[in-house]
C-alpha cells in the first residue's frame, strides 16, 4: 500500500514524462499490490453467510468514497484558470490530495483488522518469522496451489470464467474515457459521465448485496454477466454524448456488483487459512485478463479502423465468461 501512496503522491512532482511513466508503473504495481491482501482481509472480517453482504458494502462505500477526491481533483483540474493556477499545479495538487486520502482512509484498517486465518510458518524462540527460507516457503506453497487449483476444478473453471468476464469489467473501466475521446466526445463530458458511474455503483452495490440473501450468489453474478454483455452489444453503436451517459449509468448499476459478487463467491470455494495465495492467483488473473481485454480491443480497432469495433470483443468475452461460469457453478452445487 505505501509504494501506492508514495508513487500516487510522486506522481504530483513535474518531470519529464519517461520519469512520470516509470512513476507510474510502481504506483500501479503498489495498488494492485495491495488489492491482493485487501481481497484475502475478506474471510478475516465476516462470517460465510455475511461474505456477500460485506463484500457489496465495501466495493459500494469504496466507490461513492472515492468520489471525495475526485470532485476536489476535478475542481482544480476543470477551473484551474478561474482558481488562478495553472493547469500543472491543478494536476500537482489533484495527485498529491489523492495520494493523501489513500493514506488517510486506510489507517482504521491497518489499525483495527486482525488476520486469524492463516497458514502457520512456524516462528523461533522470541516469536519472529523464521525468516531464512520466508521467500522459497512462500514460492514453494505457491506453487503447491497452482497445483491444487488444476485438480479442484470447481475452482479451477471458476478461475477461468472469472478470467474472462471480469477482462470486459475492468477495460471498460480502464478504456472508458479512451473510448469516447476516440469516437470525438467532449472531455468534461466524459469525466463527469466517469463520475456518475462511481455515484451509481454505490446504491446498486447495496442493492445486489441485499439480493444475495433471496437469491444464489451464482444467479446474481449470471445476471450481471449477461447486463454486460448487453452493455457491450450497445457501445458498438455508441456515437452521441447522451449515449455515453446511459452507458455510464448502466455500467455504474452493475460494475460493483459483479466485482463485490465474484470476490465473495470465490472467497466461499476456497480455504480461508490459505485466502492470501488464492486470492493472489484470484487477483493475478483479473489484471491478466484487463491487459488482454486492452490489447485486442485496440487491435480489433487498428484492424478494422472503427474504435466501435473493437468493442465488439468485449461481448465474447462477456458470453466466454458465462458459458464457463455456468460449467464452474455446477460443480460447486
Amino acid at each position: 500500500m505505501m509504494v501506492g501512496v508514495i508513487g500516487c503522491a510522486a506522481l504530483s512532482v513535474p518531470t519529464s514524462w519517461i520519469v512520470f511513466l516509470a512513476v507510474f508503473v510502481i504506483a500501479k504495481i503498489g495498488f494492485n499490490a495491495s488489492l491482493i491482501f485487501y481481497d484475502s482481509m475478506l474471510t478475516d472480517v465476516t462470517t460465510d453467510e455475511r461474505l456477500d453482504t460485506v463484500s457489496s458494502a465495501g466495493y459500494a462505500w469504496g466507490y461513492i468514497g472515492s468520489c471525495v477526491p475526485f470532485v476536489v481533483s476535478l475542481v482544480f483540474v476543470l477551473l484551474y484558470d478561474t482558481i488562478g493556477i495553472s493547469f500543472q499545479t491543478a494536476m500537482t495538487i489533484a495527485f498529491f490530495l489523492n495520494a493523501a486520502w489513500w493514506l488517510l482512509v486506510t489507517m482504521p484498517l491497518l489499525k483495527n483488522y486482525k488476520q486469524t486465518h492463516f497458514v502457520d510458518t512456524g516462528s523461533i524462540a522470541d516469536g519472529t518469522p523464521a525468516a531464512p527460507s520466508l521467500v522459497k516457503d512462500s514460492f514453494s506453497r505457491l506453487g503447491h496451489t497452482f497445483v491444487e487449483i488444476y485438480h479442484q476444478k470447481n475452482i479451477f473453471y471458476y478461475l477461468l470464467a472469472f478470467f474472462f468476464f471480469i477482462d470486459g469489467v475492468y477495460t471498460v473501466i480502464d478504456m472508458a474515457t479512451a473510448y469516447g475521446s476516440a469516437l470525438g466526445l467532449d472531455t468534461t463530458g466524459l469525466l463527469l459521465a466517469l463520475l456518475v458511474t462511481q455515484i451509481v455503483a454505490f446504491p446498486f452495490a447495496l442493492l445486489f448485496g441485499r439480493l444475495s440473501r433471496q437469491f444464489r450468489t451464482d444467479q446474481l453474478i449470471r445476471f450481471c454477466i449477461g447486463a454486460y454483455t448487453l452493455i457491450a452489444l450497445f457501445a458498438i453503436q455508441l456515437d452521441k454524448q447522451w449515449e455515453f451517459w446511459l452507458l455510464a449509468v448502466c455500467v455504474g448499476m452493475f460494475q460493483g456488483a459483479i466485482q463485490a459478487l465474484a470476490r465473495s463467491y470465490f472467497a466461499k470455494i476456497i480455504p480461508a487459512e490459505k485466502s492470501g495465495e488464492y486470492f493472489g492467483i484470484y487477483d493475478i488473473c483479473g489484471k491478466g485478463a484487463s491487459f488482454m481485454g486492452t490489447f485486442l480491443v485496440g487491435v480489433v480497432a487498428q484492424i478494422t479502423g472503427a474504435a466501435n469495433a473493437g468493442v465488439s470483443i468485449l461481448a465474447v468475452m462477456f458470453i466466454i465468461g458465462f458459458l464457463l461460469f455456468g460449467k464452474a457453478a455446477k460443480l460447486n452445487q
